[in-house]
């Protein structure tokens, strides 16, 4: 294969890959240390090299895309449904928490009075903190949008102006998920209920963070007009991934935080 013209990019070695899921085998370790021990050293040690691991990734990637001419029409092609695939193996993650949530809800134990929310667990208001969240998710949604659009009709200042706005209203959003924990007055450890909402908003909120991280190296690249009309895969595929996060969050918001009030 490596001696007959074909349309795939034969990968070089790379200690990436294998670094990367150690990180995160870390990462999760850490957070049950987190737990237990009441120590977020060891969280924020590994969550710097993952974001090191991740950034020497990307370098590699870019230099072989942008700089060497490897991703072909077919490699394109394979990234795109890769990155669907990889949506979908999220979604999944989604479901089970939803479905968790959705079994414990609409036949409430004994154990918790037989109430949803179980007896004692003051709900927060779903007009509040939570639907300025909503305001602000979906807002971004559109500036993305908007920045697609300014690439394709190639107008450089109004792709960048929405693409920093959009990171803007992503941040914010995590400010203020980061408030309402702050003002939340039940825990982790606070029936079924608590356990739910926290391990729900908070695996939301990582993929809100993750989608960041995905959309400041496109906006990196962006200033270093590494992207035309015709190519952009980058791009494209951190806004699908930045609407999957939006479209899960209308359906928290609905379930977990609307539907029970």
């Amino acid at each position: 294969m490596t001696t007959t013209n074909h349309p795939f990019h034969m990968v070089t070695m790379s200690p990436w890959p294998m670094l990367t899921s150690i990180n995160i085998m870390n990462m999760f370790m850490s957070i049950i240390i987190m737990m237990y021990l009441k120590t977020t050293t060891i969280l924020i040690i590994s969550m710097m090299t993952m974001i090191m691991c991740l950034t020497q990734w990307w370098r590699d990637v870019i230099r072989e895309s942008t700089f060497q001419g490897c991703h072909t029409l077919m490699v394109t092609k394979l990234i795109k449904m890769s990155m669907i695939l990889f949506i979908i193996s999220e979604l999944m993650f989604f479901v089970a928490l939803f479905w968790t949530y959705f079994h414990s809800s609409i036949a409430p134990s004994i154990e918790i009075g037989m109430t949803w929310p179980p007896t004692s667990i003051k709900q927060m208001n779903p007009y509040n903190i939570p639907l300025l969240n909503s305001v602000v998710l979906v807002s971004s949604g559109i500036t993305v949008t908007w920045t697609h659009y300014s690439l394709l009709t190639e107008k450089s200042m109004d792709a960048k102006f929405s693409f920093m706005l959009t990171i803007i209203l992503g941040m914010y959003f995590t400010f203020l998920q980061v408030i309402e924990y702050l003002e939340a007055t039940f825990c982790f450890n606070d029936s079924i209920y608590g356990s739910i909402f926290f391990m729900t908003t908070g695996f939301h909120g990582s993929h809100v963070n993750i989608g960041l991280i995905f959309l400041a190296t496109c906006f990196m690249r962006l200033t270093k007009n590494h992207f035309s009309k015709m190519h952009h895969l980058h791009f494209e595929t951190a806004s699908w991934y930045w609407h999957f996060v939006d479209i899960i969050w209308l359906f928290l918001y609905i379930t977990i935080y609307w539907w029970n009030y």
